[in-house]
């Protein structure tokens, strides 16, 4: 049986959802014109090889959720700022490990402490129940979209 209610609040969901999706275009564009701006992709590398250590292109890009060459281009972009260098190993001179650098560290722990402290602001009044709800609805609209 149709509920009107809920209909209207899984319209709500949808058009969150595409304001999200329209700030994340509107951050990339600031990334690719203004230095030192990170896109969340950017973000997510960053905070990846801060986590697991220098990486290569195609374990890099199964863990920010990224194709190879759209990883290339990234790394591309996060080298020639200084966050990463690209080092063959020895025993296999045919990949090609990405490290994060100590600027790209900095700029890491810098992007994560002003995350935490946005969300702290602008969440605060939202119960940790509540986050964890969001939480799963953010996980929940991703696999959606990646079923589209």
């Amino acid at each position: 049986m149709p509920d009107p209610t809920r209909d209207a609040a899984l319209d709500q969901v949808a058009r969150a959802a595409y304001s999200l999706s329209a700030a994340d275009s509107r951050l990339r564009g600031r990334a690719t014109r203004t230095p030192g701006a990170l896109s969340l992709t950017h973000a997510r590398a960053l905070r990846v090889l801060a986590d697991t250590g220098p990486l290569p292109i195609g374990q890099l890009a199964a863990a920010t959720e990224t194709t190879g060459a759209a990883t290339t281009q990234l790394v591309n972009g996060l080298a020639a700022a200084g966050y990463v260098t690209r080092e063959r190993p020895v025993d296999d001179r045919r990949s090609v490990l990405v490290t994060l650098t100590d600027t790209g560290r900095r700029r890491h722990r810098e992007r994560q402490t002003a995350l935490a402290q946005a969300l702290d602001t602008a969440l605060a009044h939202h119960e940790t129940t509540a986050l964890d709800t969001a939480t799963d609805v953010l996980r929940q609209l991703a696999a959606i979209y990646d079923q589209l």
